[in-house]
């Protein structure tokens, strides 16, 4: 059977007819695969995602570094002692361990600032290796621009430290000031040391002992949690992963691949779901911005927006008496112009049951409706029972 013979078995649309036309010359084969994508259009799959971008492995995850330092030599723009005195503290402290007492003397420099050091520990980062950290000031220090971090140890939540930071401080903002006027440009009581941080203690986590693997949903979901069980088992073929909760997936290695763990997280990092989401809306109403998922529907519902509005115009007049008139004043009279509009164009919009988010958008937007009063009336329609969603208001 030719390719041509196969496709007048069907009943082709004239705009499919068209399309048809360009495949005829194809190989059989080839015209029976490009004419299946014209006979059903909609057989493209979901939008999906990655299980990497979907989920996290257990124990690899960062870690949070903080340490309390010293920054100088700047420029006058450092702490004022007498209004921070844990920098006086900290400075007397640091130059008795280098031999120096200064204990009892007066100390008035500006130039150093007392500082938190902060850092992110990567997963599996190795014993000599770097890390980026940000420097932000305790006092009241005016800028870090030109300032140098004094030796800081990052302690971790377990009190041990895990890497130690100096270097000097790179600050994006600026700040002047005259007599009359001051400027400033970003942030400049905060700034960051690429690489300042060098790694010396190494978190105890080895991927090799481990027997199972959970992977947490970044957006827990029954569904999502489910399809991805699914896609591992058929992938490994062989019943390995389990859904245990909305939040959690667990996966059992199994024997031959306990020497290869990095390859199968590999290998699962790849694979891709198709995630389900729960409807909602979020209204943010400080900036009236409004956020609908694809899933939200409405339960047969009325519509009507309107508003009363009374605008008072007050033109007040002189009046003077005629000329050479004995006795006249001059005075001034009220005119008072009062105008109601109440909105006698608006009409009401009725949607149906099951509406999409198009079709609420589409109707909301026929009343001339702004952001402002959508959240109301998205709150209204919650409150009547009608919006098959949840509403989150941040």
């Amino acid at each position: 059977m030719s390719a041509h013979l196969l496709i007048s078995l069907f009943s082709l649309p004239p705009k499919l007819a068209a399309k048809w036309s360009r495949v005829r010359q194809l190989p059989l084969f080839a015209a029976m695969g490009v004419a299946l994508l014209i006979l059903n259009p909609s057989h493209s799959a979901e939008a999906s995602s990655r299980l990497k971008d979907v989920i996290d492995f257990e124990g690899v995850r960062d870690n949070m570094l903080i340490g309390y330092g010293l920054v100088v030599g700047l420029n006058g723009s450092g702490d004022s002692l007498t209004n921070s005195p844990f920098t006086e503290t900290s400075l007397v402290g640091m130059l008795e361990r280098l031999g120096i007492n200064t204990r009892g003397a007066s100390m008035k420099t500006k130039n150093v600032a007392a500082v938190m050091v902060t850092a992110t520990l990567p997963p599996f980062s190795a014993q000599g290796s770097h890390v980026d950290v940000t420097v932000s000031t305790l006092g009241d220090a005016k800028s870090l621009m030109g300032g140098t971090l004094l030796v800081t140890p990052l302690l971790g939540a377990d009190g041990e430290v895990y890497a130690v930071s100096q270097g000097s401080v790179a600050v994006g903002g600026f700040s002047a000031q005259g007599q009359g006027s001051s400027v400033t440009k970003g942030v400049p009581t905060a700034g960051r040391i690429a690489n300042g941080a060098i790694v010396e203690r190494e978190i105890n986590f080895r991927l090799t002992d481990l027997g199972s693997l959970r992977l947490g949903l970044r957006n827990p979901d029954f569904t999502t949690s489910r399809r991805i069980a699914d896609a591992i088992n058929k992938h490994l073929k062989v019943q390995a992963a389990e859904a245990v909760d909305s939040a959690t997936v667990r996966l059992l290695v199994p024997d031959e691949r306990h020497n290869d763990i990095v390859g199968l997280m590999t290998e699962i990092e790849q694979l891709e779901v198709v995630p389900d989401q729960v409807a909602r809306v979020v209204v943010d109403e400080q900036s009236g911005v409004i956020v609908m998922g694809e899933n939200v529907r409405i339960n047969t519902v009325a519509i009507a927006q309107g508003s009363l509005t009374i605008r008072i115009n007050e033109t007040p007049q002189v009046s003077q008496p005629a000329p050479l008139s004995p006795g006249g004043t001059t005075t001034v009279v009220p005119r008072t112009e009062i105008n109601v509009n109440e909105d006698e164009g608006n009409k009401m919009a009725m949607l149906k049951t099951g509406v999409s988010l198009q079709d609420v958008v589409q109707s909301l937007n026929a009343l001339g409706i702004g952001p402002r009063d959508m959240i109301t009336i998205l709150q209204s329609i919650k409150a009547a029972g009608a919006l098959q969603a949840d509403l989150e208001v941040i």
